[in-house]
């Protein structure tokens, strides 16, 4: 993979309504989806194959089959070197439950979810899993909102994400916030070595799954 994760702070980058993708290594991007679709909140979920789409076409598809896509939660997938890769469309803002469960088996889990049309000043959210262990997880702000006091989970993980984003200058709260977010998205993207394809996600065709109740 090579185009980093920046991009991702530019506005509207996914879709409508921020983003939520989700990297991972040592799952195939089947083994990704079931897993995804079981940590779905609630009633149990299944990962139902609907072809390959865009980002517009897969909410098409959606208004069509839910009558908004908001009322349903669909996945384009794809897989980059040792690297699988999901992007959530429509209503997946809350509906998600812990990354642990999803890495279970020595798998790394890693999410980037942005929620940029909520009401609220939502801050960007990162979290990484490894095994079914919590390694590192924060807001991106580091502004000791939303649940987090700068960066939690394996003490030494966290130590060292945490000095690597200090280090960079944040918090930063007289900054733009989309200045923070690419800064904060640089200093994870460097100290995980993640990337994601940007022109596949943003205009290319990818696998897509809904997550349908079982």
């Amino acid at each position: 993979m090579t185009d980093g994760i920046i991009w991702l702070a530019a506005p509207r980058c996914i879709a409508f309504g921020g983003y939520r993708v989700m990297v991972a290594r040592g799952l195939s991007p089947e083994e990704f989806a079931d897993r995804l679709a079981a940590a779905v909140d609630g009633a149990e979920r299944v990962a139902v194959g609907v072809g390959e789409h865009t980002g517009d076409t897969l909410l098409e598809l959606m208004e069509d089959t839910y009558g908004d896509a908001f009322e349903g939660i669909g996945l384009r997938l794809g897989r980059t070197g040792d690297w699988s890769y999901a992007v959530a469309y429509g209503g997946w803002q809350g509906e998600f439950g812990p990354l642990e469960p999803v890495s279970r088996g020595g798998a790394h889990v890693f999410l980037l979810e942005y929620e940029e049309e909520n009401g609220k000043p939502v801050p960007p959210q990162f979290a990484h899993a490894h095994d079914g262990r919590p390694m590192s997880a924060c807001n991106l702000h580091l502004d000791a909102s939303w649940g987090y006091r700068g960066v939690e989970g394996d003490p030494a993980t966290a130590a060292r994400l945490q000095e690597a984003l200090t280090a960079a200058g944040l918090p930063a709260p007289e900054r733009d916030s989309r200045e923070v977010h690419r800064i904060a998205l640089g200093v994870v993207e460097r100290f995980f070595g993640l990337s994601l394809p940007r022109d596949p996600v943003v205009n290319g065709t990818l696998p897509a799954v809904l997550l349908e109740p079982a």
